[in-house]
């Protein structure tokens, strides 16, 4: 052991345990729970029934086996811990947990028990609204790269849905931060044609009303034969380094009026 000092007498180490709001709890060398702190019992009181368990003190005694849908496996991961192991797992499809499960070590290094610690633990239902939200922020990055100025790379393939995205999250980003440039950067468009022509002419008017100037950029030859159909007024450029350059100036001539 590399620990420090000496933990004050009238300090119980079970109660640092409850204190430390993750829930947390320490089962035997034969994988049986023997102690859980309140935040645990709290939730294992509604996961409790979800196992046939009228009670959550029932659960005291039970091998953590019980409670994987593949024991065996459960049993290998444990037999040949060392070190911490870390998963996320999905409580019969009704909770989401990160799990940390930390042998705990006598003097001769012998294996006496485990801390089991879960962590940010959530509802399936939240859990898919928070990977939809994650989904929607890389579909769709805003980046904001100078004053009043903010970067909107496009990647991949859009559909109706995605441009959707796109033109309200971008939108809202420039009313809410009073954006004067959005730099679209089409250099990371797999395929361009009328429909994307059309969804990014869309965002451009819809920036336009809201006082926030669109300026593309990422244009290659091949994409410059397609982009006809946008208004011939919008600024583009080949790279986004010039685009910006374009939009410092702009913003210098507007100081010095």
């Amino acid at each position: 052991m590399n620990d420090m000092g000496k933990v004050p007498d009238n300090v119980s180490l079970l109660h640092a345990l409850d204190s430390i709001g993750e829930n947390i709890i320490i089962a035997d060398k034969n994988y049986s729970i023997s102690w859980m702190n309140s935040h645990a019992v709290q939730l294992f009181s509604v996961v409790a029934p979800l196992y046939g368990f009228s009670d959550v003190k029932q659960m005291i005694g039970v091998n953590m086996g019980k409670f994987h849908k593949d024991p065996s496996h459960q049993k290998k991961i444990m037999d040949e811990l060392t070190g911490h192991h870390k998963a996320r797992i999905n409580i019969l499809n009704r909770f989401v947990t990160d799990i940390v499960i930390t042998p705990i070590k006598n003097e001769n290094e012998e294996i006496d028990g485990y801390v089991v610690m879960l962590m940010d633990v959530t509802t399936k239902d939240e859990e898919e609204k928070r990977k939809d939200k994650l989904i929607n922020t890389l579909s769709v990055p805003i980046i904001k790269i100078w004053e009043k100025t903010i970067a909107v790379p496009l990647i991949g393939e859009f559909d109706i849905d995605r441009a959707n995205r796109l033109i309200t999250n971008v939108v809202t980003e420039s009313s809410s931060q009073h954006i004067e440039f959005a730099l679209i950067d089409l250099s990371g468009i797999v395929e361009y044609d009328n429909v994307i022509g059309s969804h990014i002419q869309t965002l451009i008017d819809t920036l336009k009303l809201i006082g926030t100037q669109c300026i593309i950029v990422g244009i290659s030859p091949k994409l410059a034969m397609s982009i006809m159909a946008l208004e011939s007024n919008i600024p583009t450029f080949a790279s986004a380094h010039t685009g910006l350059q374009y939009i410092i100036n702009e913003q210098t001539k507007r100081k010095s009026i």
